[in-house]
């Protein structure tokens, strides 16, 4: 995981280490975690304009079983009896081939899910807030794509800094209150408040000594600042070498006002008689998008909801704020929301498109292979047969009983990973991945149904009965290996746990339970073409139930 919270802006270095210092070892304290290691600030570019105020840490945690490097589960010896691993001398597991595996996690931690949960209960500290739950490369696309440090997010634009973090502010407060979004995970940009020493040069004051501003400036720039007097040769390196103050001299406030300022006359006046010297509130980073000052309320959604459906939400409470007066948004000020959840509605616009298409190329193909609309029509009734296998299965995913059962000391919904899923695209691609596999046994049975018909030509309801009875036992075992092959090629994917697990498991899905559900068409497809062979005999005008009179000499 990377745990990002933010310490207020008017937090120095030395508490924003010292905050650092206290995080890392409260998330170590988590048994399940393995390593942590936290940073500040940013690094030597302008492509990363992370504040002080940011905390970066990244988090890793144990397997739930001890693995070898090849991520097999390693087993230990255990007494039965007592419920105990056994320990050598020194308190080590001891290997054991025919033993169990070792669980590293405790009892109620029962997925990463729930190891996050621990983490943000270990992680909070006064003076910080709390993180969107992320990882370290899914939290580097997220940043790159709407510039924020979360999945999800409100852009407030305005004119000045004082609005934005009142209208911020105020967000952050409504948003807390949508029952979908997680509450803690609301954060807000406190964008003024960040303390700057301001120096004031009194220009009477100054013209009192004979000074101008300039020679007060330079004075003020070489004592702090530094000025650069020459550069110093390291082989292909070069380092400018900057003369001021000693740190002590320029390291307080009173310090600063005791720098001496010399006068064209030779006195040397101090600084604070030339100047007045304060702290003021700033902002601690600005932000602009489309030429307009921006500040940033970022959220997270609650389990078991899915992003488009937490952003409707909350965008239609915050509407109903506003039209009650209960939240202002003053003129000048707009907001939208932002974040991954983009790319979804993106990719569902083009799924408008292209399930249509391909459920329409499917029929094409289909047609140009039967040249008849009714049977096409009969083959296409096994895709909506697997459509509906696929969003059983969906639901069977949701349900606390589904596979709560242990094979071999192996939890079945551990196994195949169950817990609810919400339709995504990758859901969706799953179901266009089906459409093209689940018509294989229609089209296996259709087809030895119109060879059979072609070459008997059945003249009665019995004789057409009898022929299609024929053709679905001689299909069966096709049909059956086909399924069979599918389903037994799903089952690595569906319990593998690996990089990309997460994407390729909510494909398999439809595909598993729409290809487990398809065998109804062996039974479908035979009694449709049935009936329509005896609805054109029946419309041919040929008698039902004995044989066609002779024709008259």
């Amino acid at each position: 995981y990377l745990y990002m919270p933010t310490t207020m802006p008017h937090a120095s270095i030395g508490e924003a280490q010292d905050v650092l210092a206290k995080l890392d070892l409260a998330l170590a304290s988590v048994p399940e975690v393995e390593q942590v290691v936290g940073k500040l600030g940013r690094a030597e570019t302008p492509l990363d304009p992370a504040p002080i105020s940011m905390v970066e840490t990244v988090v890793n945690y144990k397997p739930e079983y001890k693995v070898d490097a090849d991520g097999h589960r390693l087993r230990f010896a255990y007494d039965a009896e007592e419920g105990v691993f056994l320990r050598d001398e020194r308190g080590e597991l001891i290997p054991d081939p025919e033993g169990m595996p070792f669980r590293q996690w405790r009892e109620h931690i029962r997925s990463p899910d729930d190891i996050w949960d621990e983490l943000v209960r270990a992680a909070r500290l006064p003076g910080t807030t709390s993180a969107p739950r992320l990882q370290p490369i899914a939290a580097r696309i997220v940043m790159l794509q709407s510039g924020m440090r979360a999945p999800m997010g409100v852009k407030v634009k305005g004119p000045d800094l004082e609005t934005l973090e009142r209208v911020c502010l105020d967000i952050e407060r409504f948003l807390k209150e949508v029952p979908s979004v997680a509450p803690e995970a609301v954060i807000a940009d406190r964008i003024v408040g960040k303390p700057y020493l301001e120096v004031e040069i009194d220009r009477e004051a100054i013209a009192r000594y004979g000074l101008r501003i300039t020679q007060v400036q330079d004075v003020i720039e070489v004592a702090i600042g530094g000025k650069p007097q020459t550069t110093t040769v390291e082989g292909r390196e070069r380092y400018p070498v900057r003369v001021r103050y000693a740190r002590e001299l320029r390291d307080s406030v009173e310090a600063i006002r005791r720098i001496l300022v010399p006068t064209p006359s030779g006195q040397q006046i101090p600084l604070e008689e030339l100047a007045r010297i304060r702290y003021v509130r700033g902002p601690q980073v600005i932000k602009s998008e489309d030429t307009f000052l921006t500040g940033y309320v970022l959220f997270d959604r609650k389990k078991g909801h899915a992003e488009v459906d937490v952003v409707e939400e909350a965008n239609a409470y915050l509407q109903e704020k506003i039209r009650s007066g209960e939240l202002r948004i003053p003129a000048g000020v707009s907001f939208t929301f932002a974040g991954s959840y983009e790319n979804q509605i993106r990719s569902e616009k083009k799924l408008r498109v292209v399930l249509p298409l391909a459920l329409f190329i499917i029929f094409l193909i289909l047609y140009l292979q039967f040249r008849s609309v009714w049977t096409t029509l009969f083959v296409f009734s096994g895709i909506l047969v697997a459509w509906a296998g696929g969003f059983l299965m969906i639901w069977f995913y949701g349900q606390p009983w589904f596979l709560d059962a242990t094979v071999f000391g192996e939890n079945l919904r551990d196994l195949f990973g169950v817990h609810p899923i919400n339709l995504s695209v990758a859901i969706w691609v799953g179901f266009i991945a089906l459409f093209g596999i689940a018509s294989d046994d229609g089209v296996v049975v259709a087809t030895y149904l119109d060879q059979s018909f072609a070459a008997s030509r059945p003249g009665t309801p019995g004789a057409i009965r009898a022929a299609t009875l024929v053709a679905g036992k001689r299909r069966i075992r096709p049909c059956l290996m086909t399924v069979a092959t599918t389903v037994l090629a799903l089952v690595p994917v569906l319990t593998s746990t690996g990089r990309g697990a997460d994407i390729m498991v909510p494909m398999a899905i439809p595909s598993f339970g729409g290809m487990c559900v398809v065998l109804i068409t062996l039974f479908v497809v035979p009694v449709l073409y049935c009936g329509l062979e005896e609805l054109r005999l029946a419309a041919r005008g040929l008698f039902v139930g004995s044989p066609p009179p002779e024709p008259e000499a």
